[in-house]
């Protein structure tokens, strides 16, 4: 909505120093949204006047046709003389009043005008266009101005060239403010000032002798008024206050009645619509439409309509979508017996004499649902589907009413048409200081009323009020409503800022708490999360390798999905993360190291059927119940994915390759913050590499139970998927995790006495796994065993093929005591025992 200033200024008794910007901060500050204030002329000077065109030569021997004219400025060029202007615009003649900008002005844009010889003449200044004075965007020709003006008159006084305007951005909930009447309520309840209220008139009692009107449907139509008009002169003009007024608003003006209903749209609010009374063949009727009917918009196309869709009509069938835009068959003829189509919610054009006027007030769902069906926005759509005040309907008439006898020498007719459904005022019961607890500052009783008042309520009661909202205020419903608005108008800026307190024994779940650890260990460890949509196709699938009968491939469908390609919801997390890895080193980054933990969905088939719920009522615990019981399993997964090098190159030497090992030891990161030991085996499960894939196991239960996989993907899968080569992931269950570790934290065991270190290379087979060996290792080593690491692993022709060695450092400490060369011994000699013992280890070296 677009608000001229001085518009405004007709309502509200501003004071002078009042500036747009200082308006529109005080609006924004009650809750509306100021999107700019446009500065109207700020860069214009003149001299710039009213000229009449004296005569005029036309100039041959050029690319388009030139005129060099003589115009009368009066004495605003000081001569006194007809000023010489070479022109080439086409639709003035000998006469005409003309806008004129004489050497020395500046037009809008820093356009400085002076005498310059131009197609052979001494050009001294210009003849004006809309464009040229920031008027509009119309190129076409000069502004041509009513007779009435003399020349050498201001011209910037008189087209009002000099303004603020406000555009605000209006939401569905303040309707009332797609009109000048709603804001300049806004603008004089900020500044404290009395409103002149544009719809208190004079409207006469409904009677019997007005145009006839039946209304079928009073849900959707429960306020019609008509009015009639007649006498109406065809070629009166539009005069220029209107018309610069419908200008600043963001509207073309088009003939005196198109812009009389424009006008009073803007003013009050309240769409409108007239007809040619000559083309109107019996009463005005309002009904549903039956479906296949046809009509002809005035935007001339010609729309089948539905039976939902609420239509003006008359003995002939429809003339008009009711809300959004009028027929063709009943628009107005303009003075040369052609016809203009009417704007949005206006009249035709001012060529008739007799005219028809509804106001009417429609049902907001009805109208909004015509308008997106038909594809048909409007500007009388767009206010109705925001909420138009009912009561309003008869004072719009009446105003454009009053403009047409004013303005086109019409009469207006003695009768008055009313068709309406009594309305109940809405009334709200509220405690006196429920603004007070939603906002947290004691406004107190009397503030209360006064803002309630304010916005045009009737308040009645002590401690519980009694609230009466008007007619124009739709959106108010409840007590939160009321809060609202005495909040907006005290200011959002003085409510105070506090820590909300949360009640004892609240807080993140253990889950919550485990998904935040792991994702600060990830990060620390140099990985970067990874946010993916939950979506997948049988495509990527398919790109896995993963197996027809595998359990990852039963999948939930969506019902309503926001691609084909991807209708399902995600059973890995693999698929989204190996996308971004993938797009992200098509864009130039080769190091890669990606984390995501998010929700996999895993039907099991046993899910019930859901039923639909009621919305009259709250569900009950039973229903809630089979809600749940029709939902997939929810476990709640960590998975990485690697790619490029893991450390890189420098003076320290060349760069690291990241591998398998790296993925493993992502999953050992985040079973270690949820305080599980993970035990890896190998394994063969798509999409890893079957030579290079560990299955990931936890103790839950007194069992081992398989949490997850990680290891290098297969070759076929980089392939299909497009991938960097070597491309290691892992995935984890992390609700598993959970469940096998413990959240409490133990501290570490701190002893004071020296450590003993013991070194042992072990034999084995390659196909047994360094944790088998470790976890030997550590039972036989015993208590005395503080740490164990493995520092070497080696294959060589001395060892024999198929062999290799690990080599581990041994940690011992005693709590209580120095050890002794022969305790440390001891427990190496042990620990090795129970790895030859399990393992088939042989010493190196023995």
């Amino acid at each position: 909505m677009r608000a001229p200033l001085s518009w405004l200024r007709e309502y509200v008794d501003l004071p002078a120093e009042v500036t747009g910007r200082d308006l529109a901060a005080k609006l924004i500050s009650a809750g509306l949204e100021v999107e700019t204030v446009e500065q109207q002329g700020a860069d214009l000077t003149g001299p710039l006047v009213v000229g009449q065109v004296l005569a005029i030569e036309e100039l041959t021997g050029f690319k388009k046709p030139i005129r060099y004219c003589q115009v009368d400025v009066g004495d605003a060029n000081g001569t006194g003389e007809p000023q010489n202007i070479v022109c080439g615009a086409r639709n003035f003649a000998v006469g005409d009043k003309v806008v004129v900008v004489l050497p020395g002005a500046v037009l809008p844009g820093g356009f400085k005008i002076s005498a310059r010889k131009t197609y052979g003449h001494l050009s001294e200044g210009m003849i004006c266009s809309a464009a040229e004075l920031g008027m509009g965007d119309d190129h076409s020709g000069i502004i041509v101005l009513p007779p009435g003006h003399e020349p050498g008159t201001d011209a910037i006084e008189l087209l009002e060239l000099v303004d603020e305007v406000l555009d605000i951005a209006v939401t569905t909930d303040r309707g009332y403010c797609l009109s000048l009447r709603g804001v300049a309520r806004e603008t004089a309840t900020a500044y404290g000032l009395p409103l002149r209220d544009p719809a208190l008139l004079d409207v006469p009692a409904p009677n019997g002798e007005g145009y006839p009107v039946t209304v079928s449907d009073r849900g959707a139509c429960d306020h019609f008024v008509a009015r009639t008009v007649s006498g109406v002169q065809p070629q009166v003009p539009t005069p220029l206050w209107m018309q610069r007024r419908l200008q600043k608003a963001g509207m073309r003006p088009v003939s005196l009645a198109v812009d009389v209903t424009n006008y009073v749209m803007l003013e009050l609010g309240q769409p409108l619509h007239a007809y040619d009374r000559t083309r109107l063949h019996g009463a005005i009727g309002v009904r549903r439409a039956e479906a296949g009917e046809k009509l002809t918009t005035l935007d001339g196309t010609e729309r089948v309509l539905a039976a939902e869709d609420l239509v003006i009509t008359d003995e002939r069938g429809p003339i008009g979508l009711a809300g959004v835009m009028g027929g063709a068959h009943t628009e107005i003829a303009d003075g040369s017996g052609a016809e203009t189509a009417a704007g949005d919610g206006g009249a035709d054009d001012a060529g008739t004499s007799e005219i028809v006027i509804e106001a009417a007030h429609f049902d907001a769902v009805t109208v909004a649902r015509t308008s997106r069906r038909h594809k048909l926005i409007s500007e009388a759509s767009r206010r109705f589907e925001r909420g138009v005040d009912p009561q309003a309907a008869a004072a719009a008439a009446q105003r454009a009413v009053d403009l047409l006898v004013l303005l086109a020498g019409g009469t207006a007719g003695a009768g008055v048409t009313q068709v309406s459904v009594p309305l109940t005022p809405r009334t709200i019961k509220v405690a006196a200081d429920h603004a007070d607890r939603v906002a947290g500052v004691a406004y107190g009783r009397e503030t209360v009323v006064r803002r309630l008042q304010e916005v045009g309520c009737d308040v009645y009661g002590s401690d519980e009020l009694t609230v009466t909202v008007p007619s124009w205020r739709p959106d108010l419903t409840d007590p939160n409503d009321l809060a609202e608005e005495v909040i907006r108008l005290e200011g959002y800026e003085n409510l105070p800022s506090t820590l909300p307190r949360p009640p004892a024994g609240r807080g993140l779940t253990r889950r919550q708490r485990l998904n935040r650890r792991v994702g600060r260990a990830l990060a620390g460890a140099g990985y970067v999360e990874a946010l993916n949509y939950p979506f997948i196709g049988t495509a990527v699938l398919d790109g896995l390798q993963v197996p027809a009968d595998d359990a990852r491939r039963r999948t939930v469908t969506l019902a309503n999905p926001l691609s084909d390609e991807e209708p399902a919801l995600r059973t890995t997390l693999l698929p989204g993360l190996l996308a971004a890895l993938r797009r992200n080193d098509g864009r130039g980054s080769h190091d890669l190291a990606l984390f995501e933990t998010g929700l996999v969905f895993l039907p099991t088939g046993r899910e019930s059927t859901p039923v639909r719920l009621p919305v009259t009522r709250r569900p009950s615990a039973e229903e809630i119940a089979g809600l749940d019981a029709a939902l997939p399993e929810q476990p709640r997964h960590a998975a990485v994915v690697l790619a490029g090098a893991r450390e890189q190159a420098g003076w320290w030497g060349g760069a690291r390759p990241s591998g398998w090992r790296d993925a493993i030891e992502a999953a050992r990161t985040v079973a270690r913050e949820a305080g599980a030991e993970l035990t890896v085996a190998a394994a063969q499960y798509a999409p890893w590499h079957p030579g290079r894939c560990a299955a990931l196991y936890v103790r839950v239960e007194g069992g081992q139970v398989l949490a997850g996989h990680a290891g290098e993907l297969h070759p076929r899968v980089i392939k299909a998927l497009g991938l960097p080569e070597r491309t290691s992931a892992a995935e984890v269950d992390l609700d598993l995790l959970q469940r096998a570790g413990t959240e409490a934290v133990t501290a570490p065991r701190i002893s004071t006495f020296p450590v003993a270190t013991q070194d042992v290379a072990l034999v084995v087979d390659a196909s047994v796994p360094a944790g088998a060996v470790e976890a030997a290792l550590r039972d036989g080593a015993g208590e005395l065993l503080e740490s164990l690491r493995l520092f070497d692993v080696f294959t060589g022709e001395q060892l024999g093929e198929g062999r290799k060695s690990l080599a581990y450092a041994l940690r011992f400490r005693a709590p209580d005591r120095t050890l002794t060369a022969e305790e440390a011994t001891a427990a190496r000699e042990a620990a090795v025992a129970t790895a030859v013992e399990r393992t088939g280890a042989v010493l190196r070296g023995a």
